[in-house]
C-alpha cells in the first residue's frame, strides 16, 4: 500500500482529536513530568483513578536530566529506594543509605511506569490558568487552562482550551506555576508563594514530604513545589524526597476522592 501524505495528516489529526475529546474530563490532573509528578500519577493511575500529566516541555524529567551540576548521577535515600525498585530502576549503593541512580535510566522508567500504569501525558501543553467554581463561598480548583507551549513563547495571541478534574496537583518545581496562578487569580484563596530556602539536605528532603497535600479545595501541591509554598530549603540532586512527596500525594488525592463517592 502507497502512503499518502493525506492519510497521515488524517490519522495524527483524528488521533489528537480523539485524545484531546477522551481527556477533556478526567480525575486528575497532575502539571509537571518530574519526578514528583511522574510518580504520584503511576500511583493514581494504578488506582483506577483517571490520570493525566500535562507537561510544559517536550520532555520528561524535570531537574533529573541535568545530574548534579551535569554530572550523570543523582541520588535517592531511604526509604525512597523503594519505589525505584518498584519501577524497575537499577540502584548502585554508595553507602547504608544512600544509592546512585543513573539520571537517564531513571527519567524513562519513571516515565514508562507512569504510561504502563495507565495515565496518559501530554507534551508541549503549558498551563496558562485554572478553573474555579464557588461551593459555599469557598473557591474550589476545578480544572486547568491549557495552551501549546509554542503560541506562548511565540507570544501569540490565541484563546486557550480547559480540561476539568477533580483534582489538580501542582509538580512544576521550583516555579509553582499553578500555585502562582491560583495566588494571583482565584478570589478568596490566601496563598503566598516565599520561594524555597537555601540548601539544607536533610531538612529540605523531610519538610518536603511531610508539607505535602491540599492546599485549597481542589489543588494539591507536591515536590519542589512545596519547597516554593512553604519556604523549605533546597536539597540538591538528591531525589527521595521527591519520589515520596508523590507517592504521599496520591495516597491523599485517592483517599480524598473515594471518601466523597
Amino acid at each position: 500500500m502507497t502512503i499518502d501524505e493525506s492519510i497521515i495528516t488524517k490519522a495524527i489529526v483524528k488521533a489528537a482529536a480523539d485524545k484531546f475529546s477522551r481527556l477533556a474530563e478526567v480525575d486528575v490532573i497532575v502539571v509537571g513530568a518530574g519526578p514528583a509528578g511522574l510518580t504520584a500519577a503511576t500511583y493514581l493511575a494504578k488506582s483506577g483513578l483517571s490520570t493525566l500529566i500535562i507537561e510544559r516541555k517536550l520532555s520528561f524529567g524535570g531537574g533529573m536530566g541535568g545530574g548534579g551540576m551535569q554530572l550523570p548521577a543523582v541520588l535517592v535515600q531511604k526509604p525512597a529506594d523503594s519505589i525505584l525498585r518498584e519501577f524497575n530502576c537499577r540502584l548502585k549503593p554508595f553507602n547504608d543509605s544512600i544509592y546512585i541512580v543513573d539520571p537517564a535510566e531513571m527519567i524513562v522508567k519513571l516515565a514508562a511506569a507512569a504510561i504502563d500504569a495507565g495515565a496518559e501525558i501530554l507534551l508541549g501543553v503549558s498551563v496558562d490558568d485554572v478553573v474555579f467554581r464557588l461551593e459555599n463561598d469557598t473557591p474550589k480548583i476545578v480544572g486547568v487552562v491549557v495552551q501549546w507551549s509554542s503560541t506562548i513563547i511565540a507570544a501569540l495571541h490565541v484563546d486557550p482550551i480547559s480540561f476539568k478534574a477533580r483534582a489538580v496537583i501542582d509538580c512544576t518545581g521550583h516555579e509553582a506555576e499553578v500555585l502562582s496562578v491560583v495566588a494571583r487569580k482565584v478570589p478568596g484563596v490566601n496563598i503566598t508563594l516565599p520561594g524555597e530556602a537555601s540548601m539544607w539536605t536533610a531538612e529540605g528532603e523531610r519538610l518536603v514530604v511531610e508539607k505535602t497535600g491540599e492546599v485549597c479545595p481542589g489543588l494539591y501541591v507536591a515536590g519542589m513545589a512545596v519547597a516554593t509554598l512553604h519556604r523549605i530549603p533546597r536539597m540538591g540532586p538528591i531525589f527521595g524526597g521527591m519520589l515520596l512527596s508523590g507517592k504521599r500525594v496520591a495516597e491523599l488525592v485517592k483517599n480524598n476522592i473515594q471518601r466523597k463517592d
